[in-house]
């Protein structure tokens, strides 16, 4: 899985995906106080070359970025360095950014505790059956209380093109209670992408570790 991931940035490529910019619902959420203030510790599940987890680094959080492609996180490595010198200042603090598969690195228990998870793009990519382990793992690495959002693929796009759908109903079921997550709200948005004339529709799913 992890060549896969890597094809889509081999060579320099650039898949639909890497917009180049961080997604503008992560925007809306950090400007309305969503990811806490300054110093809170957020975990960018699948975090790929970096752009949300350095706009949030720049706001004064402690960012950790965990991609399973080794490109994007050298890009993102290179994106901090060259942000940093051409600000003639490093971000403080400097963003985190980790090559491994989420399922497995967080389930090692080395990481975290973090106030709030992230994951843009993460959830739809997994496979049949995933779903509840990867919410499972994710809260145990996020402190009672803390928050998560998931930017995912909604089943309200056309099929043909794309990443799995997920539904509401599947948002539901996978941040069950059972897997640690209170689902305080899922709604409509749209991922900003490079797929030529489409609007991406997605869940924007706003969750609470349960105590």
């Amino acid at each position: 899985m992890t060549g896969a991931w890597d094809t889509a940035y081999a060579e320099g490529g650039r898949p639909t995906w890497d917009i180049g910019r961080p997604q503008p619902a992560v925007v809306r959420l950090l400007a309305a106080g969503a990811f806490g203030p300054p110093g809170a510790s957020i975990l960018d599940a699948g975090c790929g070359t970096g752009e949300n987890a350095l706009l949030l680094a720049g706001h004064g959080h402690r960012v950790v970025g965990i991609d399973v492609a080794w490109e994007a996180i050298a890009r993102a490595r290179a994106k901090a360095a060259e942000r940093a010198k051409a600000a003639e200042r490093a971000i403080a603090p400097p963003p985190v950014f980790v090559v491994g598969d989420v399922l497995e690195a967080l389930g090692a228990g080395t990481m975290g505790p973090f106030d709030v998870a992230l994951d843009v793009g993460l959830l739809h990519s997994l496979g049949d059956g995933e779903g509840v382990r990867y919410a499972a793992t994710l809260a145990a690495v996020v402190r009672p209380g803390g928050r998560a959002f998931v930017l995912c693929w909604s089943d309200r796009n056309p099929f043909g093109i794309g990443p799995r759908r997920v539904s509401r109903r599947a948002l539901r079921g996978t941040f069950r209670a059972s897997a640690g997550w209170r689902v305080d709200a899922i709604e409509p948005e749209e991922l900003a992408s490079r797929l030529p004339g489409r609007v991406v529709h997605a869940w924007l799913a706003r969750l609470t570790r349960r105590g």
